[in-house]
């Protein structure tokens, strides 16, 4: 994937409160896993890992397999180290069109 694909993809997973919540979670309390941070965003687990797979396919959080307080395994989440530098030659960048982005499906319909 091009640079300018992964910007979009980072701006689209970023213009969302939840994945916004999400990533100022994991920031301040470190790795976590789906049902825990489902039950203090008190939102249903799909839905939650529908906003995760959102920011992973963007590279801003990466998961792996751990075992949970209860003993059962469980994919943790971590946020990944970025920095987002955006201005109009940044934007400029994407080459966006806005037939293009009007029929992309991001998953917010629902949220």
């Amino acid at each position: 994937m091009k640079d300018p694909d992964i910007l979009l993809l980072q701006m689209q997973a970023l213009a969302n409160p939840v994945r916004l919540w999400i990533i100022t979670q994991l920031y301040h309390h470190g790795e976590q896993y789906v049902s825990e941070l489902a039950r203090v965003a008190k939102i249903s687990r799909p839905l939650l890992k529908m906003h995760l797979k959102k920011l992973e396919d963007a590279g801003l959080v990466v998961s792996e397999i751990g075992t949970a307080e209860n003993g059962k395994s469980a994919n943790f989440y971590r946020v990944t180290p970025f920095n987002l530098s955006l201005n109009p030659r940044t934007i400029a960048r994407t080459n966006p069109k806005p037939t293009s982005l009007a029929n992309q499906n991001n998953g917010d319909e629902n949220v």
